[in-house]
């Protein structure tokens, strides 16, 4: 058990230190940094789902003026790896997925090398395409291990038989559509070389991260890789890694005359370049004796993947510990498709892996006659299930008994459609939400005193817009004994000591816990009244209690809703979360990261779905005129809260992380809350219109 940090700035609400940048456009994004002469790249993609390019011809676009060059698999520079395919950009002619690069156009404006990419000619050899994701697939196969390393499959006890004997069972498929992250400030680098050193101006939640994939396959030292970026706007994932766009901008700025590079990719693009959450097919099984304990829980799940290369989102790991049962049972199956490549989107895993489960607890419910409520209170574990660990501090109950009183849950009605009020069936719903606590290690960070008396605090981490330039700042000047303003903060630069990635809701405890270690060190070296110039650099502590321990974030989700009698529209009146995540740091940022997450939970509940055409392997509707995420109009009265708690053995932060548990369980809610008002049980997302007729 670590001593917890004592609070003084800590839990109090600044506003955001870079916010004032932000609303005058001095705070600089990727594409904005100034770099001189710039030229500027577009490029171009392949549109057949696979095969290979025959021909290209490009001596249009080579003649159109103001342009540099133009690049294709037969004169790109050679990259020193090409073991990962979506990183192999350029080094041959096979065609993986529509819409991966097969040229490039570099030229004096945008403009100019859009228009010229446009007069870029290719011949195909097209092969026959498979891009039609089904749950019986012929091809589907057991990953070697999920996402972050998990195991594939995991059995326990005798889960036919429990079933077999069950008083209660639920038996049902759960299907989420592929949904695409669109953070505001597109996928976006600026590349730049200056002898064998290449510079990265990139929209990323990890600089080291970047600057670590793109050494070897340039054939450098990570030294020779600088990557900058010291505000991103939004990623919730899709920044988590370098995407093939970072490698042919740094390719591009090979062929320009020596001049940066800066590349955009449109709405439209990242679609297909930037990942995407996989669609999942969720086979639920539920067995309960008659008063609602769970004797068995069996989660089968199937995905897509890539072809060219595997993600296997860990859908299924929660089921492995959220409730007691005696008998569990949890796999993973994989589609390979011709298709792009699915990665990382908030909450990987636990969004789409609990909506099944979390619908299917409300239909255990009401076959068992009791309260939704009340039966996560009958099957509480005293210990992971999974692990057999003590949790670090589990307060899921406490996040239900405060959120119902708040939600005035007592007014549910006791009856499905049994409410109508204006033409509207009114009904209310909740769900479970959970998040694992990581704290990523190999974090780094540099304190030094100047003779301005102030201090500062380096480290190579992330600012997603998130607030982390706040609230490390919060934490430093914890760390160290003074008020905020006697510290100054640099992040978001591989100059900097090491940090990991902005992801897995990782972040602040990561590099929070370094700052902590490291101004312990400064004290024990320099004293409280230390010389100007005087500077200590440390890594994060060892994490004792991540092995004795199971750590995890929980919150209970209430939702109301109005379904429309007459065209099925549904409105989601009012929502609530309450969380328990350790410590928080900054009332206001957190309160902003837990609500949008439950917005983004509403655009999973009611709008997000990517129509794939696989007769062509496109996603048809790849922009935001066509792909729907929530609007103003969408959000009416969304509300969050957490418990007031600290975990002692997540570190002196005493903080689990706020990212990603607000998305969890958001769409499980609201889609159990469309079921208390109508009665028509829906288990395919979105929860469009047309299902309630």
């Amino acid at each position: 058990m670590s001593e917890l940090l004592q609070s003084n700035a800590m839990g109090t609400s600044p506003r955001r230190l870079d916010g004032i940048a932000k609303v005058r456009g001095t705070a600089p994004y990727a594409y904005e940094h100034q770099v001189d002469h710039p030229a500027y790249l577009y490029p171009v993609q392949a549109d057949i789902a696979l095969g290979k390019v025959r021909r290209i011809t490009t001596a249009a676009a080579e003649g159109l003026d103001g342009v540099i060059a133009v690049l294709t698999h037969l004169n790109a520079p050679r990259l020193a790896r090409t073991d990962d395919a979506e990183y192999a950009v350029l080094q041959g002619p096979h065609v993986g997925f529509r819409g991966q690069f097969i040229g490039a156009v570099i030229a004096e404006t945008p403009e100019t090398a859009r228009h010229a990419a446009g007069l870029v000619a290719v011949e195909y050899e097209k092969a026959g395409h498979d891009a039609l994701f089904t749950p019986d697939h012929p091809g589907q196969y057991a990953p070697e291990a999920a996402n972050a390393g998990y195991e594939t499959d995991t059995s326990e006890g005798d889960v036919e038989g429990a079933l077999a004997g069950a008083a209660v069972v639920i038996d049902h498929t759960y299907t989420t559509p592929s949904e695409y992250n669109n953070p505001m400030e597109p996928h976006t680098t600026v590349a730049s070389w200056d002898g064998g050193q290449l510079t990265l101006y990139d929209s990323t939640q990890g600089v080291h991260s970047v600057r670590q994939t793109m050494a070897p396959l340039f054939g450098l030292d990570p030294e020779d890789v600088r990557v900058v970026a010291p505000h991103v706007g939004g990623g919730f994932g899709s920044k988590g890694l370098p995407h093939a766009h970072v490698v042919l901008a740094a390719l591009a700025a090979q062929c320009s005359n020596g001049r940066p590079v800066k590349f955009a990719l449109t709405r439209q693009q990242m679609f297909s370049l930037a990942g995407y959450r996989t669609p999942t097919v969720q086979h639920v099984r539920l067995g309960a004796d008659a008063d609602g304990r769970l004797t068995a829980i069996s989660q089968e799940v199937v995905e897509q993947t890539s072809k060219i290369k595997e993600f296997a989102e860990q859908s299924a790991v929660p089921s492995r510990m959220m409730y007691a049962a005696p008998n569990r049972l949890t796999t993973h199956r994989l589609v390979p498709l011709d298709v792009p490549i699915p990665s990382w989107m908030r909450a990987p895993g636990e969004c789409p892996g609990m909506f099944g489960p979390e619908v299917a607890m409300d239909e255990l419910a009401e076959a068992c006659g009791l309260d939704p409520v009340e039966l996560r209170a009958r099957n509480e574990p005293e210990r992971d299930p999974d692990s057999g660990k003590p949790f670090s501090s589990r307060h899921l109950l406490a996040c239900f008994t405060q959120g119902a009183e708040r939600f005035g849950w007592h007014r549910r009605p006791a009856t499905p459609r049994s409410l109508l009020v204006d033409g509207w069936w009114v009904g209310l719903g909740t769900a479970s939400s959970t998040y694992p606590f990581y704290r990523n290690p190999g974090n780094a960070a540099r304190i030094s005193f100047g003779s301005d008396g102030i201090y500062t605090v380096q480290i190579g981490a992330a600012d997603l817009g998130t607030g982390t330039w706040t609230t490390l700042t919060q934490i430093a000047a914890d760390a160290l004994g003074c008020p905020m303003d006697e510290v100054r903060l640099d992040i978001g630069d591989t100059s900097l000591p090491v940090a990991s990635v902005a992801g897995g809701s990782s972040g602040t405890a990561s590099w929070g816990g370094t700052i902590i270690a490291a101004a312990d060190a400064f004290r024990k070296e320099h004293g409280d009244s230390p010389a100007a110039g005087v500077e200590t650099q440390a890594q994060a502590p060892e994490d004792p209690d991540s092995e004795r321990y199971a750590m995890h974030s929980f919150g209970a989700q209430f939702a109301e809703v109005r379904v429309n009698a007459d065209t099925g529209e549904v409105r989601v009146a009012r929502m609530l979360g309450v969380f328990s995540a350790g410590r928080i740091i900054n009332p206001r940022t957190a309160r902003s990261q837990f609500i949008g997450g439950m917005t983004m939970g509403i655009g999973m509940a009611l709008h997000e779905a990517g129509i794939m055409d696989a007769r062509f392997g496109s996603i048809m509707n790849h922009d935001l005129a066509e792909y729907h995420i929530p609007a103003n109009a969408d959000i009416l009265d969304v509300d969050a809260g957490w418990l007031d708690e600290a975990d002692h053995r997540a570190g002196a932060l005493g903080a689990r992380g706020i990212g990603e548990i607000g998305i969890v369980g958001a769409a499980a809610a609201i889609a159990n809350a469309t079921y208390n008002a109508t009665g028509i049980r829906i288990r395919d997302l979105p929860l469009t219109p047309d299902k309630f007729l």
